[in-house]
């Protein structure tokens, strides 16, 4: 377990109802799926409907460098800490926060009798987490706190088991529980117990599951920049504490989601476990999921991205500290593609060699390569773009996975630096993700690619 489980602070959103489900332990021969919401949909409580397209991609950018430097701190405190650090050290184990980064949510269920709960999903983290009561000096939420001691299945794990010293770091209380506390660069604090509880979900099959004894985090002391929204999370990242960890053999160690496109703020995702996690037909690709540190984040090799047949080759970024590790994290909850800076040159390059198309300036200051389309409007042709990842897996980019619509007739390279290559974190953000079906098979460690129409899933 690492500390990137504990990113709750990319801000959610928390709906508790109280609400009876028939108990139906799930089992791997059926698969299940939910469904996911983009913070930009009328379904999720941030939904602004005065929004246009060019104040989303502004504000997702902000986002997705917040979410870089969150990523490059985490990498970077994996490889200097090689043990857990004492609790009075929590201040220097953080990570540089910033409110309202999340991208998707997801309903689950917690307890007995369960409540809903309407949190983030986060590929870039492991725990599921939640505020609990009774909370200390904690920060105002709009909904009400999960109350462990109106559930008959919670429990406490007690801080000399296994479960305990999956936290990076933790603590016996004064009733020998699992402690955990944590201090962040903006001196935010959270601290809670360790716990066990009833999960379920909606399917959308129409079978409601309900799962046991699932590790948990429940916060009782929080205090600093936190939203009245934020409340909780659902990792769904490679760490042994997240959901998909400790779904395991049950979902066949498989999940996927399918994003439409962000201009269809309407449509919904599916997050799919188990069987339901599977490519129909033929037209998938495959590449190997790298092992790398911290486990939490899904790492891929990426050899060259080619630009009408003009191929760029990849530098090795931080993440990958030799040949043999991955240089770039494929992320849900980051928007835009980021590539480090001399990389990102030359595609640039080779973008605007192979067009005929007036440029223009990012009226929001985002973008670097930018065109004036109120000529030639939809028809123009831009280059096609192509992601070779390892294992002979090219991945061609259509149109709206490469170019997005900044302002006014204005289209841009969807795709922002980040940073010197030694310094740098390369993402696979979820605009290029879009109407593919994304399969993380967790067992063999391989990802798997298929076009498809997210928007009808």
């Amino acid at each position: 377990m690492t500390h990137s489980s504990y990113y709750f602070s990319i801000s959610t959103f928390i709906l508790l109802v109280a609400t009876h489900l028939p108990i139906l332990v799930w089992c791997s021969s059926s698969g299940f799926s939910v469904e996911l919401i983009h913070r930009d949909s009328p379904k999720s409580p941030l939904y602004d409907p005065d929004s246009t397209p060019s104040s989303r991609i502004r504000a997702a950018a902000e986002r997705s460098r917040s979410r870089a430097i969150y990523f490059r701190d985490a990498i970077h405190r994996a490889r200097l800490s090689s043990s857990v650090l004492p609790m009075d050290d929590a201040n220097n184990f953080y990570s540089e926060i910033t409110p309202n980064t999340f991208e998707y949510l997801m309903s689950f269920y917690l307890g007995t009798p369960a409540k809903k709960v309407l949190a983030i999903a986060d590929t870039g983290s492991d725990l599921i987490w939640v505020q609990c009561d009774p909370c200390k000096e904690c920060y105002t939420q709009s909904a009400p706190l999960f109350d462990p001691q109106s559930s008959s299945t919670y429990k406490i794990i007690p801080c000399n088991t296994d479960s305990c010293s999956l936290l990076p770091q933790s603590s016996c209380g004064t009733s020998s529980q699992c402690d955990y506390q944590y201090g962040y660069g903006d001196k935010s604090i959270v601290e809670g117990y360790l716990s066990t509880e009833t999960i379920g979900f909606d399917s959308n099959g129409g079978r409601p599951i309900q799962i046991p004894t699932i590790l948990f985090g429940c916060t009782h002391q929080s205090n600093g920049t936190f939203d009245k929204n934020d409340a909780g999370l659902v990792g769904l990242g490679g760490g042994k504490l997240s959901l998909i960890r400790q779904l395991g053999s049950t979902i066949e160690n498989k999940f996927s989601y399918c994003l439409p496109s962000s201009t269809e703020t309407s449509a919904t995702s599916q997050l799919n476990f188990g069987s339901n996690a599977v490519i129909s037909g033929s037209n998938g690709i495959t590449t190997p999921l790298i092992s790398g540190s911290p486990d939490t984040f899904y790492f891929l090799s990426l050899e060259h991205i080619s630009v009408a047949g003009k191929t760029v080759t990849v530098g090795k970024p931080m993440q990958a500290k030799d040949s043999a590790q991955g240089n770039i994290i494929i992320d849900s909850g980051t928007t835009l593609t980021l590539i480090d800076d001399n990389t990102l040159q030359s595609v640039e390059s080779n973008v605007k060699s192979s067009i005929n198309i007036p440029q223009v300036k990012d009226p929001n200051g985002v973008f670097n390569l930018c065109f004036d389309v109120s000529e030639t409007g939809t028809s123009a042709q831009f280059p096609e773009i192509t992601f070779q990842f390892s294992g002979g897996a090219s991945l061609v980019l259509p149109q709206p996975n490469a170019f997005v619509e900044a302002g006014k007739n204005i289209l841009c390279l969807a795709m922002i630096s980040s940073g010197a290559t030694t310094d740098s974190i390369n993402i696979f953000g979820n605009i290029a993700q879009q109407n593919f079906h994304i399969v993380y098979d967790l067992a063999a460690m391989q990802l798997a690619f298929a076009s498809t129409n997210c928007a009808t899933q």
